[in-house]
């Protein structure tokens, strides 16, 4: 492993889970613009392949889900209309291309939505400093 792959790695590991979310978010959003931009140029195994991680990607994020909480229910099933979504777009290759922006878009929200909450969470667990007066 070269010095730049060691450093990416520690910097992964060195992340807050709302990071690692967050970065995980923003992998999907890369892939799917990849996607476009391949299926466009007709360079399918580019596409195939972005598809294939994007949905490799959801389907952890289903993994990670902490059914306790009542909201997970929920997400899973968005996770689960995505791959659906996903493997028609990937079948229809030119005939669903138009679904990519769109998924990208439920993806963009989603991530919007947990750095909001994660933002919220830190604000709440800073701690107060009191001024010492005198």
């Amino acid at each position: 492993m070269n010095g730049y792959n060691r450093y990416k790695e520690k910097s992964i590991y060195s992340m807050s889970g709302a990071e690692q979310l967050l970065l995980l978010f923003d992998e999907t959003i890369k892939r799917l613009t990849r996607a476009e931009i391949s299926l466009e140029e007709k360079n399918y195994s580019d596409f195939e392949d972005c598809i294939n991680r994007v949905v490799r990607i959801v389907r952890y994020l289903i993994d990670i889900l902490d059914f306790d909480q009542p909201i997970s229910w929920d997400l899973k099933r968005i996770y689960d209309y995505l791959i659906f979504d996903l493997s028609r777009v990937k079948a229809g290759r030119e005939r669903r291309k138009d679904e990519i922006g769109r998924i990208r878009h439920i993806l963009s929200e989603l991530r919007e939505g947990f750095e909001g909450a994660s933002k919220k969470v830190n604000d709440m667990h800073v701690a107060k400093v009191k001024e010492v007066r005198g």
